[in-house]
């Protein structure tokens, strides 16, 4: 053990956190939670201890270690789940298996929705969290949620009456109607703001609406409100996993480090990531997606479909930044700290463009071509900061450089902490984009003839579909049988409609 090491293992604290281990280059190669890091990263070093031979070839691996305490062991927990997505340390795949990984599932749109554990994600509509490591650690952590946010784990068939967990204030009693779908739903959207890492304005949220129903004297609410943040707060001073050892965060290095790279300020706490997604220029969108200290906030998401026609990718990444930095648009949502282009020089420069005429040529903003993972840099890209000072930065991080016209390409290498976090921002950006695309194309592949008919509304089109059993067969009926239905002047309107030449 060298001295540089011995000194870190004196100065480790005995709060929960994560502790990451590291080799002689410097790359991180596992990383470990605690609920206390003084005591879980010794044993380590412990040479009484029984290791197995996986474990002592990390061992013999560790050059360095760094950590991070958090406020309690569900913190911690919760926010695994997104940072295993962008740290995949070489040790942590080695030391577990792919059937410890499992998802909290929440079919919140089914009229019966439940909350489970499942091990494999399904397109099925249902939102998924996770993986989590260790299925011991959520399913208690969820057990805690539980108080605070009732919710049902599966539907009884030929159930009528509340079962007993609705009694014990764990379930919201759907059967009875003592609880309404919509509140139902309300509640599960705090549990899902709650998984993706929003306690701090999850808590805010709960004890203002806990204030307004006192100051309108509903007493029964407020202490509704009331029990819900006395069970979040609660939380902190439950033991989850104790000393059971998981995967978790990692330091945040990639936000120092990107800082520390375009010469920024402070590291950027609001990092915004855009992507554009069509198909032969049909169904054009936009995506944006906001990542908070380096974790998707997902409910900042914002979709935009594009008002430009055709597939031109540069005019489109010039509208979605002109409308995101709208004075609508950044007094709603603030300004982000940085902005991350799915793309090169092309990309980068529509975003510049429409950057700087909405008079934020001082907000950094850089791309990220996909082929060799180069962050693209213009001399404009961050204000007061010189090509040729980046140039430097990055020949001390050991950055492969090139150098095209205004245009600077720093290529990091994919075990870069700076790469893996852009790359996380970039690839959600694009699947956030697809989706939406996918959602629009899907709309459109399946609307009917009857959506473009005159004085036919969506409870008409109901009506017509359930009388005669699809659209093309409303296209087929006669103008009797048209009339039956609606009526002999809507039916000659619509039969015209219909029979009209294209």
């Amino acid at each position: 053990m060298n001295k540089k090491l011995e000194a870190k293992l004196n100065k480790l604290p005995t709060t929960p956190g994560v502790y990451f281990h590291k080799n002689k280059a410097g790359e991180i190669i596992y990383i470990g939670k605690a609920a206390n890091l003084r005591n879980r990263v010794r044993q380590y070093f412990q040479k009484s201890r029984f290791r197995d031979p996986k474990t002592d070839v990390l061992v013999s691996e560790i050059a360095d270690i760094d950590w991070t305490e958090l406020n309690s062991e569900a913190d911690a927990l919760f926010l695994e789940a997104e940072l295993v997505r962008r740290y995949m340390p070489r040790f942590n795949i080695l030391l577990r298996d792919d059937k410890s990984l499992q998802f909290v599932r929440i079919d919140y749109k089914s009229d019966y929705p439940t909350v489970s554990l499942v091990r494999r994600p399904l397109d099925d509509g249902a939102r998924y969290f996770g993986p989590y490591i260790s299925g011991f650690a959520v399913k208690r952590a969820l057990r805690y949620l539980r108080r605070a946010f009732p919710y049902a784990t599966k539907r009884q068939v030929g159930q009528k009456r509340a079962s007993l967990h609705y009694h014990l204030g764990l379930d919201p009693g759907l059967e009875e109607g003592k609880t309404s779908l919509s509140q139902y739903r309300a509640n599960l959207r705090k549990l899902m703001k709650y998984l993706e890492g929003g306690r701090q304005n999850l808590s805010r949220e709960i004890e203002r609406d806990m204030k307004k129903a006192a100051k309108t004297k509903d007493f029964e609410t407020a202490a509704h409100y009331r029990n819900q943040l006395q069970a979040l707060n609660q939380l902190d001073r439950q033991i989850l996993f104790s000393d059971r050892e998981i995967q978790d965060a990692s330091n945040d290095a990639a936000l120092s480090g990107l800082a520390e790279l375009l010469e920024l300020k402070k590291p950027p706490v609001r990092i915004e990531g855009y992507d554009i997604s069509h198909m032969q220029g049909t169904d054009t969108v936009a995506s944006m997606v906001v990542f908070i200290s380096g974790v998707p906030n997902k409910t900042a998401y914002r979709k935009f479909k594009m008002k430009l026609p055709g597939n031109d990718d540069f005019a489109h990444m010039n509208e979605v930044i002109s409308r995101r930095l709208s004075e609508k648009n950044t007094s709603k949502w603030g300004v982000p700290e940085l902005i991350l282009i799915d793309g090169g020089k092309g990309q980068l420069s529509s975003a510049l463009q429409a950057r700087d005429s909405a008079g934020y040529e001082s907000l950094p903003t850089v791309g990220l071509a996909k082929r060799e993972e180069e962050i693209v840099v213009h001399a404009g890209s961050v204000a007061g900061v010189s090509l040729e000072s980046i140039e430097g930065t990055a020949q001390k991080l050991g950055a492969f450089l090139s150098m095209n016209g205004d245009y600077l390409s720093v290529t990091l290498g994919t075990n870069s902490p700076i790469t893996k976090l852009l790359q996380r921002v970039r690839d959600e950006s694009h699947r956030f984009a697809v989706s939406y695309h996918s959602t629009l194309k899907r709309g459109r592949q399946t609307s009917s003839i009857l959506d473009q008919a005159p004085g036919i509304g969506p409870a008409t089109r109901k009506k017509l579909i359930r009388s005669f059993g699809s659209a093309r067969a409303v296209g087929l009926a006669s103008l009797d049988e048209l009339g039956l239905v609606l009526g002999p002047v809507r039916a000659k309107h619509l039969y015209d409609y219909l029979k009209k030449p294209l």
